[in-house]
């Protein structure tokens, strides 16, 4: 690596462990996710076991809780002790419109996440973060795990000069470009959004590389040449350095809870011909400032 890399990386990695009082907190890699005890979420939780998990949420980005029985009432509680439910688009007809189902049947050639993105990131206000919440995993106990990655540590470990010329730009975001030669489904209003290339999170005012390829279409700064080969150079980060990401093997009844504005994720499709199926719920999130 080289030293600025290295730097950055010894930031998170050096950094002091946080104490919990109700709720134990297990790091999967030192630079994102966490695995966490102790909390029944079927219950409510107290105003300290809240604060912890805020606490973690923004210390390990995403947050994962075995072992859950959740009603779907349960699920939404949950999510609106961090914000405003989110309402699914397009929404979901004769069902709950704050719930997605995530379904995937024996007969899918592909499914949605098969790829690394933030979710909506097309849309004015992207999400604040989503729950989701898998009650059946595929037959046999493996395949379809799930990829988080540390988009601060992406934007750290770029050259100082990068990093310079990033700083001034934006990028257009469009939701077409999710269903890549598929039709959106006719009551899909299809969001485009410009936004800053380098975000500020809202809350810790850390910034973020925030491009994807699922819905980042160009950079209108620049020529389109040059606007596909920076974008196609900051789209290889991710899965060129594994060392951003964890991995998250999903058993029966797992919530796991990440923060959308800091990471991206993959929903790994490697369990053809077999069943998957849970719910997710997301949360509002504000407007996204360089």
């Amino acid at each position: 690596m080289e030293q600025y890399e290295l730097d950055a990386v010894q930031r998170i990695t050096t950094r002091a462990a946080r104490e919990y009082r109700t709720l134990e907190v297990a790091p999967i890699t030192p630079v994102i996710g966490a695995e966490v005890t102790g909390l029944d979420l079927a219950r409510e939780l107290t105003e300290q076991q809240l604060d912890e998990v805020k606490t973690a949420f923004l210390e390990h980005h995403v947050l994962v809780f075995r072992d859950q029985h959740l009603s779907t009432e349960d699920h939404k509680r949950l999510a609106a002790h961090f914000g405003e439910l989110r309402p699914v688009n397009p929404p979901p007809q004769d069902a709950d419109p704050y719930v997605l189902e995530i379904k995937t049947t024996a007969e899918a050639a592909n499914v949605a996440g098969n790829g690394w993105h933030a979710d909506g990131t097309a849309d004015a206000e992207p999400s604040l973060g989503s729950m989701l919440y898998i009650t059946q995993i595929p037959e046999g106990g493996s395949g379809g795990d799930t990829m988080f990655a540390n988009m601060y540590l992406a934007y750290d470990m770029l050259s100082p000069t990068m990093r310079g010329l990033l700083d001034g730009l934006t990028a257009v975001h469009d939701g077409a470009l999710a269903f890549r030669g598929r039709k959106p489904p006719a009551d899909y209003v299809v969001p485009v959004s410009e936004h800053p290339l380098v975000v500020r999170h809202p809350e810790t005012d850390r910034k973020i590389l925030y491009v994807n390829p699922a819905y980042t279409a160009r950079i209108p700064q620049l020529s389109a040449d040059e606007s596909r080969a920076l974008l196609d150079m900051l789209f290889a980060v991710v899965p060129n350095r594994p060392m951003l990401s964890c991995r998250v093997r999903w058993t029966p009844n797992t919530l796991v809870f990440w923060d959308n504005r800091c990471v991206q994720h993959h929903a790994i499709y490697d369990y053809y011909p077999m069943t998957r199926y849970g719910k997710r719920v997301a949360i509002n999130g504000g407007p996204l400032k360089g």
